[in-house]
């Protein structure tokens, strides 16, 4: 049986983030099922993107209230240091320096929004503001448990002001 693991929570202020992989955009309650297979076809063809900073990992961004329609969806990429060729049906994305609130979840994909009622919860007792405007982050480590695909590993970074 899963038991899911959170860490402390912490305050990080992160730089410019480059990221290419795949959007997703669907129904709200799809984006559990959707996003896994949208991030397995990216683990298959990570080898076609050029300058990517860590192969074992990728970065979920979306935006709480998406301020258009280019911007609503999800995101799902690895990091690279600069830009070069976008592979085929690919998109890249450029977050920009931001504060995030962060937690760590271990444990099914399912209780990922558990986590972050802890973590909205920890921001308000800190006394920070949410900020739904800005992009969030999810960080992946993409060596699952096999037995249990959906067991994530994944640092959870909530925007804040």
């Amino acid at each position: 049986m899963s038991q899911k693991v959170m860490s402390e929570m912490q305050v990080k202020n992160v730089g410019e983030i480059k990221l290419i992989g795949y959007r997703v955009i669907c129904a709200g309650e799809k984006y559990i099922e959707e996003i896994p297979k949208a991030a397995e076809l990216l683990k298959q063809r990570t080898n076609e993107i050029k300058n990517v900073l860590n192969a074992g990992q990728q970065i979920g961004a979306f935006i709480v209230d998406a301020p258009s329609p280019e911007m609503d969806g999800y995101w799902i990429c690895v990091q690279v240091s600069q830009y070069e060729t976008i592979p085929e049906n690919m998109v890249a994305l450029t977050i920009p320096p931001q504060r995030y609130a962060a937690i760590f979840h271990n444990g099914p994909n399912v209780q990922i929004r558990n986590s972050y009622e802890h973590l909205h919860t920890w921001i308000a007792e800190q006394g920070y503001t949410r900020s739904d405007e800005s992009w969030n982050l999810e960080i992946y480590q993409i060596d699952n448990n096999p037995e249990n695909p959906l067991d994530v590993r994944v640092e959870l970074y909530d925007s804040i002001l």
